[in-house]
């Protein structure tokens, strides 16, 4: 069933975020907040397509490393990386090494740097749900996938982006703020107006 649980405060928490201190404060302090600004987005965007198949604890702790490898996800300078920086990304023990996923940010990158300001963020946010979701109340009420993310990723991929399915659309709009997935009795959740 997978209800809130008490965390290290005894305050209710979403039960993934209780196994480390790292998840506790991604948790509380990121996750589902608001996140606007092409590069910004662009750097979430990055994350979800490289967490797929792994753990995101393992993302969010080799995050400062990814930052500082892709010169902190600024488009303009990640879309002007050369062979040799993709060659310094590969042997970059600081990130996820894999190079399907390096190279679909680069390309992610490139496609990017031809948008106007503003047109990535316009983009995902148009693909928020409107208000009236309920409030999950276990892990199991929370999808995988939504109409809203297959949408996305549809417009996504038509517009040129890769490593951008459903799924990895979804988990980009809930830690991005356009659905609040936080369980109903969890302390990080936004208090409906």
């Amino acid at each position: 069933m997978s209800a809130a649980l008490a965390g290290p405060d005894g305050a209710l928490r979403c039960p993934w975020a209780l196994s480390t201190a790292d998840y506790v404060s991604y948790h509380d302090d990121e996750w589902g907040r608001p996140v606007h600004g092409d590069d910004a987005l662009f750097e979430r965007l990055s994350l979800e397509a490289f967490q797929s198949g792994l753990s995101w604890i393992t993302i969010l702790r080799r995050r400062p490393g990814f930052r500082a490898a892709f010169a902190a996800f600024d488009i303009a300078r990640v879309a002007a990386f050369t062979d040799d920086d993709r060659e310094r990304l590969l042997a970059d023990p600081g990130i996820i090494r894999n190079r399907a996923k390096i190279d679909a940010t680069l390309a992610n990158a490139r496609v990017l740097a031809d948008w106007a300001p503003g047109d990535l963020d316009d983009l995902i946010w148009s693909h928020a749900p409107g208000p009236g979701r309920p409030a999950p109340k276990t892990l199991a009420d929370v999808p995988a996938i939504t109409p809203e993310s297959t949408a996305l990723s549809k417009t996504l991929k038509k517009r040129g982006l890769r490593f951008v399915g459903p799924t990895t659309a979804y988990a980009l709009m809930q830690a991005c703020g356009l659905v609040d997935d936080h369980l109903e009795a969890c302390v990080a959740r936004t208090p409906e107006d």
